[in-house]
């Protein structure tokens, strides 16, 4: 049958336990301001892969129905974001996006801000402006090889990450990333073996003998080559253009943050911020104005204790069939149709090809509380046309987002 389609503003993916989470679909400035009643002072870390001023547009190719995600490519190509701002307008945004930043920080809290050769001189002086000169802790260089070569300059091949704390009292944690080496220290040194089987090496110098195990950790320098950027086939993409590998959040949320502490990314994109936070248990903020990134979240974040906060503009018409059954404790709940409309979208073999993940759950006076989902992955690109809730009191609804990250929402009878 038919449903009522209703409006939601917050969506929550409630779990008892672990780390918790939101994510704010919008801009950033307005999104950061309207954090501040709350957070001001309480983010002990900021991360933000911000646009690079490159004057592209980006897309992202959408999987559509099970075919496509089982053979791992997308066929429709949608916009995710636009690089194109004359310098005094990227600067403007980016001085308001940092001046945000500050405030919400903690005395204790750090920024990392990822760029490019076009953009980095120019943020770097909003940086020392803002944060101070003297807070400037390093100017990471992450290294890699991935991409073409040229024949008409020197082939680019690193970013820069600016590393800023708030004050003196910043609480950074390098023994969380330090990793084995790669290889042994050997250059003038005698090789030996301690009577555990441990293998040291030795140099005298300057009256000191000085020893150095092989098996010892290091902390990495500001010269990151260890970490590869994602090959086009690898298997954490998700299709959004610039995504930034797991390996590198996973670094700099350990540390530069611990458990229970509260991470932010105000230009999300991938969600890989905040699936990096989740697995190191700490709390997480992201932000993007792409709604493209809701679908990507509510596959990073499966199982985790989160919020959606969505906005209802341009929302197009939509229409959705499902019917209610009635069980020992559940209701049980059939996807029987959906339709909405997607300017170019070729005609679909299915109609149900158009649902990217759906969910059934609970309207409460915070919004609407998700029972029970499905979203389509690699390795499950089929359409589960059923899900079960447990029987609550209050008011059944269900969610159906489209390839194009739009969620619409219903309320189903009982």
């Amino acid at each position: 049958m038919a449903l009522e389609r209703i409006q939601v503003t917050a969506e929550r993916h409630p779990v008892s336990g672990g780390p918790r989470g939101m994510f704010l679909l919008g801009d950033a400035v307005e999104r950061m301001e309207g954090l501040l009643g709350e957070y001001e002072g309480k983010i002990k870390l900021i991360y933000m892969d911000p646009p690079f001023m490159t004057g592209d547009r980006f897309y992202m190719r959408v999987r559509v129905g099970e075919k496509e995600w089982r053979q791992g490519k997308g066929s429709f190509a949608l916009e995710s974001f636009s690089d194109r701002f004359d310098r005094a307008e990227y600067l403007a945004m980016m001085r308001r996006v940092l001046e945000l930043s500050r405030r919400l920080l903690s005395d204790e809290g750090m920024i990392f801000v990822h760029l490019d050769y076009r953009a980095h001189p120019h943020v770097r002086l909003l940086m020392d402006e803002i944060f101070g000169e003297d807070n400037l802790l390093n100017e990471i260089i992450w290294v890699y090889q991935s991409g073409g070569r040229s024949i008409h300059h020197f082939s680019r091949k690193h970013d820069v990450i600016l590393f800023y704390r708030k004050s003196d009292r910043y609480d950074f944690n390098i023994d969380a990333v330090k990793a084995p080496r790669d290889k042994p220290r050997t250059s003038h040194m005698r090789r030996h073996v301690d009577p555990d089987g441990r293998v040291y090496r030795s140099i005298r110098s300057g009256g000191r003998v000085y020893t150095y195990y092989d098996d010892d950790p290091i902390a990495p320098t500001d010269v990151w080559q260890d970490l590869p950027h994602l090959q086009q086939k690898d298997p954490e993409r998700t299709g959004f253009d610039v995504q930034k590998p797991l390996a590198l959040l996973d670094r700099i949320v350990k540390c530069a943050s611990r458990p229970g502490d509260w991470v932010l990314d105000p230009f999300a994109g991938s969600a890989t911020t905040l699936e990096a936070a989740r697995r190191n248990g700490r709390n997480f903020i992201g932000i993007d104005r792409s709604p493209l990134t809701l679908n990507i979240a509510r596959r990073r974040l499966t199982g985790a204790d989160y919020s959606l906060f969505l906005n209802n503009e341009n929302r197009p018409e939509s229409v959705c069939d499902a019917v209610v059954h009635a069980g020992v404790g559940f209701y049980h709940v059939i996807l029987e149709g959906f339709s909405t409309d997607i300017p170019g979208l070729p005609e679909l073999a299915d109609p149900l090809d158009i649902v990217d993940n759906w969910s059934v759950g609970y309207l409460r006076s915070d919004g609407y509380h998700v029972m029970a989902e499905f979203a389509r992955s690699k390795r499950e690109g089929a359409l589960a046309r059923e899900l079960a809730v447990p029987a609550y009191a209050g008011e059944l609804a269900l969610c159906a987002s489209d390839i194009t990250g739009i969620s619409h929402y219903f309320a189903l009878p009982r």
